[in-house]
């Protein structure tokens, strides 16, 4: 049995791909990648013309370091579709509204590595992203360390991202000629600068310096974790007096859309939002890095390490928390969220936005993989909504929170037992082990038939055997009323 996620997993996504090259009539490494970034669906588009041959001889040509990706037993897996991909309904949009600013689709590069100059966003515009928030601009000299990258890693695939980079290396009148150029090239994707300041001052200025260079929106970072100077980063991010006073500073100065951008280390983010949120902030971004330390190989600087900012599709479950903690704050009403964090496909994405963000921003999935995601980031929304007939991603904005209830409001007098489907399993006993050492020893397991069997009087409903299983052999049964024991 061939798990078409892992395997795809495999792929190397290599540049100029020699499957694609030797295959002749479709483009089988696209297909590939369209599985690994969640959009299977999608996957025959690309190689609908394709022979068994031509698939064959893509799969010799494959130069994986171990062994060649199973090309044609991957996407005969997959299944066909009869019709055209939903996605090409023309009545979907993922035009949206972002602080009355329109956007093509909710689709923004992040603060970072990824959009440092001018023919970084360049590319990024035309391969189809909405708008960037480029690089934090600031007043003070950026000396970067080396090596300043580091990652947990599963495969060839980051697990985690740890980070020391700090803010742009350019000089400040540099990056706003870029902004201005970008604006000018582009008039209709969106151009938000980030920026840093020590002071009132330096808040105020590089704010009016964004506005006069044409940028739609103005960023403030109050959350980088790893800035060398007092005053600056996540040090403002944690005093809400602080995040207070700046944003009504640059409030007062600029008439572009403020976005001050939230710290995750923190014990409560909704008291520094709130600060930007009584300041009249226009929307807020969450959540920046999460302060960390790795102690990967080759890491050191000099022989030393230390902590700093951790991203990547593990922090994923921390920035929901965060959007989902100043989402259902009852005071902040009217506000805009743009979130971050760990977002790689567009099921990742339309996680934040069912929790109430009009825009996402990518960063760590980009470093690994190009600015080429935004295929099946664009792709796998328009199919999933034109499937729930949702004609506008807007409608998609914040519809879980009403779903999301206190631990002590939940209901505990239900249960939903698992359920087992014998024919799919294949015998390997996670489950049984699972349960006996982590839960609560309601698996049978018998020895013959290599067969588990759910023990219904011990069992407490927890899904840990769902969740282990490798094959997805544990459905769910009825939620029933629990039983007195």
């Amino acid at each position: 049995m061939l798990h078409i996620h892992e395997e795809a997993a495999r792929c190397l996504l290599c540049k100029d791909a020699p499957c694609t090259k030797a295959c002749g009539k479709g483009d089988p490494a696209r297909a590939v990648r369209a599985i690994r970034f969640n959009n299977s669906k999608n996957a025959w588009r690309w190689v609908k013309d394709c022979s068994e041959a031509d698939l064959e001889r893509a799969e010799q040509a494959c130069i994986h370091y171990d062994q060649p990706i199973r090309i044609r037993q991957l996407l005969n897996t997959v299944a066909k579709p009869a019709d055209e991909p939903a996605a090409t309904n023309p009545a979907v949009s993922l035009a949206i509204d972002f602080c009355g600013i329109p956007c093509e689709n909710p689709f923004f590069l992040a603060s970072s590595a990824v959009c440092t100059n001018y023919e970084m966003v360049a590319r990024a515009f035309e391969a189809g992203w909405a708008g960037v928030f480029y690089k934090t601009i600031c007043k003070q000299e950026i000396r970067e360390v080396s090596p300043r990258f580091d990652a947990v890693k599963e495969g060839t695939s980051f697990i985690g991202f740890r980070n020391m980079e700090q803010l742009s290396e350019n000089p400040y009148e540099v990056d706003f000629d870029i902004l201005r150029r970008l604006k000018q090239d582009y008039p209709t994707k969106v151009v938000v600068a980030s920026i840093m300041g020590q002071s009132e001052d330096d808040w105020i200025d590089l704010a009016k310096m964004a506005e006069d260079a044409g940028c739609d929106a103005v960023e403030l970072n109050y959350s980088c974790p790893q800035m060398r100077e007092s005053g600056m980063g996540s040090d403002v991010g944690q005093d809400p007096e602080l995040v207070t006073f700046f944003t009504a500073y640059v409030k007062r100065n600029v008439k572009i859309p403020v976005i001050p951008k939230m710290t995750p280390n923190i014990a409560h983010i909704s008291q520094p939002a709130m600060g930007a949120y009584f300041a009249g902030a226009d929307a807020i971004s969450a959540i920046n890095t999460i302060k960390s330390v790795t102690l990967g190989q080759g890491s050191e600087v000099s022989d030393h390490q230390t902590g700093s900012g951790y991203s990547g599709k593990a922090v994923k479950p921390i920035a929901l928390r965060h959007i989902l903690a100043m989402a259902k704050n009852p005071i902040m009403k009217n506000i805009q969220y743009s979130g971050i964090g760990g977002i790689e496909n567009w099921q990742d994405a339309l996680e934040f936005i069912q929790l109430g963000c009009r825009n996402v921003q990518v960063c760590t999935a980009v470093m690994q993989y190009g600015y080429r995601i935004i295929d099946d980031l664009i792709l796998g929304l328009q199919t999933y909504m034109a499937e729930r007939g949702i004609e506008h991603v807007g409608d998609l904005v914040g519809e879980l929170l009403p779903k999301f209830y206190l631990p002590s409001d939940l209901d505990r007098d239900t249960v939903v037992y698992p359920k087992i489907d014998h024919e799919r399993c294949i015998g390997c006993g996670r489950c049984y082990i699972s349960c006996q050492d982590g839960g609560h020893q309601a698996i049978a397991f018998n020895e013959e038939t290599r067969k588990p069997l759910i023990i219904g009087t011990k069992c407490v409903g927890c899904h840990l055997c769902r969740l282990v299983c490798p094959t997805g052999s544990i459905g769910l049964s009825k939620r029933v009323k629990k039983l007195r024991r």
